[in-house]
């Protein structure tokens, strides 16, 4: 049994994964940043199914069909916006991350994307945020047993940087 995480800069829907972790919102509507790229990429089928959900709260996450994508399952996972760091917001990502590695392991998931959730227009620093992406997804996997590979996808070189720094 073993973890094995890379990071990366690339573009998130075109990692052929088992799963591919979204940065959703709470009523899983699409929007911008990452979210929007899932559900164009993906087609309407992954929209279809998150209407069916009924949203997800900040620091859940919940799986839906990955259409068009090179993976089995989206996961949306929502992070907190950034609102200084005295609203629990840390606590939040990492539920985020621990949660969409749960959903993974019950869907039978041995391969995982994950992009810098909540770093974009929620506000959460990136240098903040990474840390507790990285432990907190690798303790989650850990902790699941068996074989995982997490792969962190970060869209530009600054963002690449600042996660292997945090690695």
């Amino acid at each position: 049994m073993s973890v094995e995480v890379e990071v990366v800069q690339g573009d998130i829907t075109r990692i052929a994964v088992d799963a591919i972790v979204n940065a959703a919102n709470e009523g899983l509507r699409g929007g911008g940043g990452v979210d929007g790229a899932i559900h164009r990429a993906g087609g309407p089928a992954i929209m279809a199914e998150c209407r069916a959900l009924g949203g997800c709260a900040t620091g859940d996450a919940k799986a839906t069909t990955a259409g068009d994508l090179p993976a089995r399952h989206v996961i949306h996972a929502v992070g907190p916006v950034w609102h200084g760091g005295d609203r629990g917001e840390d606590d939040l990502l990492a539920s985020a991350y621990r949660r969409s590695v749960e959903v993974a392991v019950q869907l039978d998931c041995s391969s995982i994307s994950f992009p810098a959730i909540s770093t974009g227009i929620y506000g959460f620093p990136i240098e903040r945020a990474a840390p507790i992406a990285l432990s907190t997804a690798l303790a989650a996997a850990g902790a699941a047993g068996g074989d995982r590979l997490l792969v962190f996808v970060l869209f530009s070189a600054g963002d690449l940087e600042v996660y292997r720094a945090a690695l």
